[in-house]
């Protein structure tokens, strides 16, 4: 099979992160979303089996057809959202189901009408790499401020990744990661819940549909999971290279909007089991699209899809997996993130910045989005490209040419 012979350690490792990136970083937030709405025990386990079979299958089928690396993620902000509005509305969980349902349809209508990536299409690289960057920098931020919590493992896994780039380039990251284990295995140690080896059991709510959860759960979280996840997770495809290339007579990329319909109609499926929002990945996507994964474009996908096995891995085990992952120290897991994505933030930056007539207008998108600013419920993300746009647009009145073509 040809996804074997082109899957390497590097592309495995950088799936592993980024599951490892993706999950640990917010599953907190998915458990106080939870919560918010009244959920036990078993509906928490069912939320975790719900979104790891959702992200898995999304994740890694679409990859191995396009053999090319299609990122899948639950809606971090969606389910920071959920906890709020679940705890101030007093919502019951079938209502929540009915508002989840609800913004799957409005989802799979942005990807099946296809406007949203004609919208995205007409964004200039140059914003879409400041974006890209604004929303990376923050985690190759978090890595070097985790030395102040933990130096030892710090200075660690940055002396193994410095070296590792010198001798041994393609393996740095695995190497990294690796090493910090040891380091960690042999010192603190790995703390966190028991570990149970328990098949994870959906368990089916039957949806309830009201004005209230509509308008206080249904639309914010569609707004939130479009503006501050599917935005960056577009931009991250375009700056990795795999957008739509057919007017470059490439192979047409990655289809953006038929992966945003699937993800939308899989949250519909799997919403009344706990699969609140899923939606195209940013941070996750940067590190398995990036030659961290593999120097050969061609051949990134299979970090995608081991990614997604891992993902199925969560649904099947649920709460074993959940208490492993979340043994890691947080320091790990923010230097690990940081480092594989230095390469990403770079190229990133460098594009943003390399059009003289497009980088006053990249740098506010840049650094708006990087503030982690939050106007009127939505996300900095949103607010960098808009006032991008509007600056480029400002600088272009009046102008005889519009400096160079967007794409």
């Amino acid at each position: 099979m040809r996804f074997f012979k082109d899957l390497s350690p590097s592309a495995f490792t950088a799936g592993f992160v980024a599951v490892l990136v993706g999950f640990t970083s917010s599953v907190a937030i998915v458990f106080q979303a939870a919560l918010a709405f009244g959920a036990s025990t078993e509906q928490i386990t069912s939320w975790m089996w719900a979104l790891g079979w959702g992200m898995g299958l999304c994740t890694a089928i679409p990859s191995l057809i396009l053999r090319k690396p299609v990122m899948v993620a639950w809606s971090t902000p969606g389910a920071a959202v959920l906890a709020t509005a679940g705890l101030a509305g007093g919502f019951s969980m079938a209502e929540a189901v009915g508002a989840f349902m609800l913004c799957a349809a409005f989802i799979t209508l942005c990807g099946a009408t296809g406007w949203f990536e004609r919208v995205m299409n007409h964004l200039p690289i140059a914003i879409a790499s400041g974006l890209l960057a604004g929303v990376l920098t923050r985690f190759g931020l978090q890595a070097f401020v985790a030395a102040q919590s933990n130096l030892a493992l710090v200075l660690l896994m940055l002396a193994t990744y410095v070296l590792g780039k010198r001798f041994a380039a393609r393996y740095a990251v695995p190497l990294t990661l690796l090493a910090a284990i040891v380091f960690v295995a042999f010192t603190a140690g790995f703390s966190g819940p028991g570990v149970r080896l328990e098949l994870a059991v959906p368990v089916f709510t039957a949806p309830r549909f009201t004005w209230s959860a509509a308008v206080s759960v249904a639309l914010p979280l569609f707004i939130v999971t479009m503006a501050s996840q599917n935005l960056p997770g577009v931009a991250t495809i375009q700056a990795a290279g795999f957008g739509d290339q057919r007017a470059n007579g490439g192979d047409g990329g990655i289809p953006v909007s038929k992966i945003i319909t699937l993800t939308g109609v899989a949250t519909l499926v799997l919403a009344p089991f706990g699969a609140f929002a899923l939606n195209l990945a940013a941070i996750t996507a940067a590190i398995c699209m990036g030659a961290e994964a593999h120097p050969e474009p061609q051949r990134r996908y299979t970090a995608a899809v081991s990614c997604g096995v891992l993902y199925v891995l969560i649904g099947i085990f649920g709460g074993a997996i959940t208490g492993a992952l979340t043994a890691f120290p947080k320091e790990l897991i923010a230097v690990i993130a940081g480092l594989a994505l230095l390469g990403t933030i770079g190229t990133a930056l460098a594009t943003a910045l390399k059009d003289e007539f497009h980088r006053e207008a990249a740098l506010i998108t840049f650094l708006i989005t990087l503030s982690g600013v939050v106007l009127a419920g939505v996300g900095s993300a949103f607010w960098g490209v808009v006032a991008g746009a509007l600056t480029l647009l400002v600088q272009r009145i009046g102008k005889s040419h519009f400096g160079s073509p967007p794409r």
